[in-house]
């Protein structure tokens, strides 16, 4: 047996195959790891919302907005910094679009899906940083689901492995979505490389971690829980960058992701220390509450009020003295028995009158 077929038997497989069609329907590992992290984010947020007092659903109507935002600023980002395939000798500008084929830069999406969740976030009446508190360790678990479709595409591997943990790349047409076989059906290797998709899975998945547990620790609050999540993303995605050896674009010697997660880091790292606070209230239902009772209380308050004047007004009632001895028997049982007469009646409003 060769040293690459025992290589390759004790290394991580990947699949041979992208895309599977049902009928006419073409269906992408790709996609489908994309929407299931996508729900899986939206879930989580959701949990995380309701938590903190914010409405149930308020997360999905403000996904609607920043998930599509977020590809296409995902996109932009990619083809930016890997212009090669597209602007290059042989590249094709058109393939930009082709965004089942895999490329979406966390950056940019980040970047603009902020922008989408703003617009969400006005039109819902919430604050920005409360809703990026809220879905932070989503958005984590959603980027390690997503790079499961780079595995599905044979794509974002690092330098070359000889070890157990090394993962098997085959040839790949990104057109057909599928391995380059040879004449007799076999998919072509191109080798084993440094899994750095799995790394990243691995890392994105305990960063959610973490920050969920920073945020039920210190009750993070005005963004913070958020700026935790992209300083924790950003550490690591600095070294398993430094591993990966496919094209883009280098600044220094550097590349343009290592550069963006120093910077991003920084940046995060800046706004966590700078924005303290208490956590904001989103319960609806219990600041109405308590304003419901303060306006009984009040109500209340001025019954009462009255209710002491009427009594005032009685106990500083003195009955007027006749002017003559004219008045019948029956007048002076009156005057001596001021207890038997009818009292005042008590000026009081109703409920429905103060309303």
């Amino acid at each position: 047996m060769t040293t690459l077929a025992c290589v390759l038997l004790a290394s991580i497989p990947s699949p041979t195959q992208g895309v599977w069609f049902v009928g006419p329907i073409p269906l992408r590992g790709y996609a489908v790891c994309i929407i299931a992290g996508i729900i899986l984010a939206v879930w989580i947020g959701n949990k995380r919302w309701v938590a903190r007092g914010g409405e149930p659903g308020a997360v999905l109507d403000i996904s609607m907005w920043a998930v599509p935002f977020g590809i296409l600023g995902g996109r932009i980002y990619h083809v930016i910094s890997s212009p090669g395939p597209y602007f290059g000798e042989n590249g094709n500008l058109l393939d930009a679009f082709k965004i089942w084929e895999g490329g979406l830069g966390i950056w940019g999406a980040i970047a603009l899906g902020g922008v989408g969740a703003w617009i969400g976030c006005r039109r819902e009446g919430v604050p920005l940083t409360t809703f990026a508190d809220a879905v932070a360790p989503g958005i984590a678990v959603a980027q390690a689901v997503g790079r499961l479709g780079n595995w599905f595409n044979n794509e974002l591997y690092g330098a070359a492995l000889d070890a157990p943990w090394a993962l098997t790349v085959y040839r790949w047409d990104a057109g057909l979505g599928q391995a380059i076989r040879d004449s007799t059906g076999e998919p072509l290797v191109l080798g084993t490389f440094h899994p750095t998709f799995l790394y990243e899975l691995l890392w994105n998945l305990g960063v959610a971690a973490l920050v969920i547990w920073a945020d039920r620790r210190f009750n993070l609050s005005r963004g913070r829980a958020f700026a935790f999540y992209v300083a924790a993303y950003c550490a690591g995605r600095v070294w398993i960058e430094a591993l990966r050896i496919d094209p883009a674009e280098t600044v220094l010697g550097l590349r343009l992701n290592v550069w963006t997660s120093i910077l991003v880091f920084m940046g995060a790292v800046a706004w966590f220390v700078t924005h303290r606070g208490p956590r904001e209230d989103l319960t609806p239902k219990r600041a109405g509450g308590d304003e419901d009772k303060d306006d009984e209380d009040d109500e209340d308050d001025e019954d009462d009020d009255l209710a002491a004047d009427a009594d005032a007004e009685l106990n500083d009632y003195e009955p007027e003295q006749a002017d003559d001895d004219s008045g019948t028997a029956q007048d002076h049982v009156v005057d001596a028995e001021p207890s038997k007469r009818k009292p005042l009646r008590r000026s009081t409003r109703s409920k429905q009158a103060d309303l």
